[in-house]
């Protein structure tokens, strides 16, 4: 028996999700699954995973994958993002745009929806990298001329975004929608924790576990301001438009560097790993709540969807 128990605190899944509107989405190694509440019952969309790396097996390499599984996510987050929300009831039906109108007759739906979701993904990376990347090293060189040293500048850069990337999360707190939102994100990882524990998956089981976890996105943008101020100290503070254009440069640096260090994380319960997971894990208390037992329902459905026929197939 004792065996038994230190092989389930061993295994970690693969397997990762998104808090979607009033649903959650579970990707695993062979599929993906949404699962979204409604008034009606649970609504489900079960895909085949189809990887870029099993076309181009160089992007599967490492410090490759971190900035291809980046993008990646974000186009799938916003597909599932936008099926959540044709679920929800619209008090008012929208008249589409002449725009829409125009690509739906001219290339078809299919052609409208890959243009929201490339146009949705340029505008979240666009903001992402303008409010957390930018605005610090523009705001930071208000006091360039007053320090000398380029190491100092570079923490004070650091710390204005960690600042700004805090103060973004906080006022999101005050959202009643994200707070539903982040509810289901705390169930999520809940249903993950006690598939990885070997536990039944049920309502009393989940309940049970922590809602914080060490292979969160939260804990990723995270790792990724920490990551940048040791990155971007290796550039000088000679000029504002060169330091942009330097950031701009060695951002899919960090962006790959932080997916091996989360990848690192998730994968192994060290003290290594523990202190690297311990600051995003502060964090998630900002960005998940306890959930409902509806909300642990959809998660423990969604990751049901997601779970391979053999167990090894969902283990690092």
């Amino acid at each position: 028996m004792a065996e038994n128990s230190e092989n389930k605190e061993q295994f970690r899944t693969s397997i990762g999700g998104q808090a979607l509107i009033e649903g959650i989405m579970m990707r695993g190694p062979k599929k993906q699954a949404i699962v979204i509440n409604t008034k009606e019952g649970f609504v489900t969309k079960v895909e085949d995973n189809k990887l870029l790396k099993d076309k181009y097996p160089i992007v599967g390499f490492v410090f490759i994958r971190g900035a291809v599984n980046f993008i990646s996510s974000m186009i799938t987050g916003t597909r599932a993002l936008m099926f959540s929300a044709e679920q929800m009831p619209e008090e008012t039906e929208e008249e589409p745009s002449k725009f829409e109108r125009w690509v739906e007759k001219r290339f078809g739906s299919a052609a409208l929806e890959k243009v929201i979701v490339t146009f949705s993904v340029i505008v979240g990376v666009a903001f992402s990298v303008g409010l957390f990347m930018l605005l610090p090293t523009f705001l930071a060189g208000f006091v360039s001329r007053f320090v000398e040293s380029t190491i100092l500048m570079n923490l004070i850069e650091g710390a204005l975004r960690i600042v700004i990337f805090l103060l973004y999360m906080w006022l999101a707190t005050k959202l009643n929608e994200i707070k539903r939102v982040w509810a289901y994100h705390g169930a999520e990882h809940k249903a993950i924790y006690c598939y990885e524990q070997g536990l039944p998956l049920t309502v009393e089981n989940v309940r049970k576990q922590s809602k914080l976890h060490p292979r969160c996105g939260t804990s990723f943008l995270f790792i990724v301001m920490l990551v940048s101020i040791l990155v971007f100290s290796f550039t000088s503070w000679e000029n504002l438009w060169i330091r942009i254009g330097l950031r701009l440069l060695l951002l899919p640096v960090v962006v790959a560097l932080s997916y091996e260090i989360i990848k690192l994380a998730g994968r192994h319960d060290n003290l290594l790993t523990r202190i690297i997971s311990a600051p995003g894990k502060a964090l998630q208390r900002l960005t998940t709540k306890e959930p409902d037992d509806e909300m642990i329902e959809v998660a423990i459905e969604a990751i049901k969807l997601v779970i391979p026929e053999n167990d090894s197939e969902a283990e690092w």
